[in-house]
């Protein structure tokens, strides 16, 4: 079994300082990186042999280069993946200024995705047998117009028939009245039935009798 690189207790954890920074450039710059895990007490730090090398190669290293990657950088790292596989050690050799870690990142974030899209396998860079397909868009439906071209409802053809027949039914009867309409009327003034004037003259006749039948003469009286 593997010895541990230092023991633990004791061990400072977490961020580095910038004083831990400084005594960690200050011994490596006189005495060279030699072995990591006699480092940390020679250099006085509190810290792990492990913890050390990272943070040297990583962050500390005069030489590493900051930013993006530049374009022949990602076509070498596509190369060389090609030949060595997830060996990033041997691949960050190959690129100065950059690390394992961060090829590595960038790799699994931005390389690798690329590749999958333009229908190449990132494990053995051979074209894919099934390229992936662009994905339709979908309208969102939170926008009013899309609600109302999803709600409005279709038609259809047996329903265009029932239409049709009702307008021509319709038609048909608004024609059949207008056709009735066309009567034989006449104008006549107005006239009294004969028998309402006779029974009106022996009505009158009838009342003259009577006032005659019962007329009296008026009597003179004469006084001595």
């Amino acid at each position: 079994m593997r010895k541990p690189c230092c023991d633990k207790q004791g061990t400072n954890k977490g961020a580095w300082s910038k004083q831990e920074d400084q005594k960690l450039i200050d011994y490596i710059r006189i005495h060279g990186e030699g072995c990591w895990r006699s480092l940390p007490k020679a250099a006085g730090l509190h810290r792990c042999g492990k913890s050390c090398r990272l943070r040297w190669i990583n962050y500390l290293r005069p030489d590493i280069k900051r930013g993006n990657f530049a374009q022949d950088e990602e076509d070498l790292i596509i190369k060389l993946h090609a030949l060595l596989g997830n060996r990033w050690s041997l691949i960050a050799g190959r690129l100065p200024g950059r690390t394992d870690n961060e090829v590595k990142n960038y790799w699994n974030s931005h390389i690798k995705r690329k590749l999958i899209k333009l229908g190449i396998d990132p494990n053995n860079h051979k074209l894919s047998q099934y390229p992936l397909r662009p994905q339709p868009q979908h309208v969102s439906p939170s926008s009013p117009a899309s609600l109302n071209v999803a709600r409005k409802p279709r038609r259809s053809s047996v329903d265009k028939d029932r239409v049709s027949d009702a307008a021509s039914c319709l038609d048909d009867e608004r024609s059949g009245r207008v056709s009735k309409l066309d009567l034989g009327l006449t104008i006549a003034f107005p006239t009294t039935p004969t028998n309402h004037i006779e029974e009106k003259q022996q009505n009158t006749a009838s009342i003259m009798t009577s006032e005659e039948e019962n007329y009296t003469a008026p009597t003179l009286l004469l006084f001595r």
